[in-house]
């Protein structure tokens, strides 16, 4: 039989494990204490160009305000003009017009162009070209590739000019130019490219031998798109869809340019106000604008788990 320890033994053994443990301890608390200096600097970065500014805007949403300056304040009058405002809520409703329908158009083109580079183009290099080629308007301005549809859209311009000469109508088309046409036209081409980008590296990470199988089993081409291929381009296509809602929602220059001023979108007015130094309006409207904008992104993300794509 094995004899007993006596306390004298067992005193030695306890100090060991407690020792053992309060090291352990420190080296876990300077685990922590590492990993939060490593995220320090981002963190202050976020904090100081991004949560700061916000703040900063929901503060003067409720300030004060009339022609001759701010008024350090807290009042709802801002909040309650702009959801009390029938002509606000048209404003909004003309916005998210303009987002649906060049959302729909975007993606729609966006995933096609990156299907076709993706499974039609055999070769990395040729997609790789072709994909850089649909990178150069991005060498320009936005506002440069805006304003050149202007000669083209135009009552004389190259469209008008062509259907008449060719006696396909008899006079130029009105609704062509300055319209709400015109600028959904210029929106996508203006955006399209953020939605190919995420949906065409989506696509180039399936892998081709279930589209294979899929074919050995005989199903037909649009069974395999409808059932292999967009289902796994969904994140890509979730990615791309908040790139575009939320460069459309913030978007005015074209809404103002392409419109000739006869049409209005949530970003324009608040240029508008801010143009007129009614600053704690135009923050209160920016406010709305946010969370309308982080709703539509979270209904995104409860639909499509875009960390696949992380």
């Amino acid at each position: 039989m094995t004899a007993l320890a006596s306390p004298e033994e067992k005193a030695p053994v306890a100090e060991n494990r407690s020792g053992a443990s309060a090291y352990d301890g420190l080296a876990r608390l300077a685990a922590r204490i590492a990993s939060y200096l490593q995220a320090l600097p981002l963190l202050l970065i976020l904090g100081f160009f991004f949560v700061l500014p916000i703040l900063t805007i929901i503060v003067v949403s409720f300030w004060d305000y009339d022609f001759a300056g701010l008024y350090p304040d807290f009042m709802t009058l801002n909040y309650e003009e702009v959801l009390g405002s029938w002509v606000t809520w048209k404003t909004y409703l003309n916005t998210l017009k303009f987002t649906v329908i060049v959302w729909a158009l975007t993606l729609l083109i966006g995933f096609w162009a990156a299907y076709f580079l993706a499974f039609h183009i055999r070769t990395t290099t040729m997609q790789m070209v072709l994909f850089l080629v649909c990178t150069v308007p991005f060498l320009t301005s936005n506002i440069i590739r805006m304003i050149s549809w202007i000669p083209v859209l135009g009552r004389n311009g190259l469209v008008n000019t062509t259907l008449v000469e060719l006696g396909i109508i008899p006079a130029p088309i009105e609704w062509l130019l300055y319209s709400d046409f015109a600028v959904v036209l210029a929106m996508v081409h203006l955006y399209t490219l953020f939605m190919v980008t995420p949906i065409f590296n989506t696509l180039m990470r399936i892998d081709k031998s279930l589209v294979e199988a899929a074919r050995d089993a005989g199903a037909t081409d649009w069974q395999i798109l409808w059932n292999v291929i967009i289902p796994l381009a969904k994140p890509g296509m979730a990615i791309g869809s908040i790139f575009v809602v939320t460069l459309v929602m913030a978007d005015f220059s074209t809404v103002q340019v392409m419109s000739g001023g006869q049409s209005a979108s949530v970003a324009l007015m608040m240029k508008n106000q801010m143009s007129l130094l009614q600053y704690p309006a135009a923050a209160a409207n920016a406010v709305v604008l946010l969370v309308l904008v982080l709703i539509m992104v979270a209904g995104i993300l409860r639909v499509v788990d875009i960390r696949k794509e992380l």
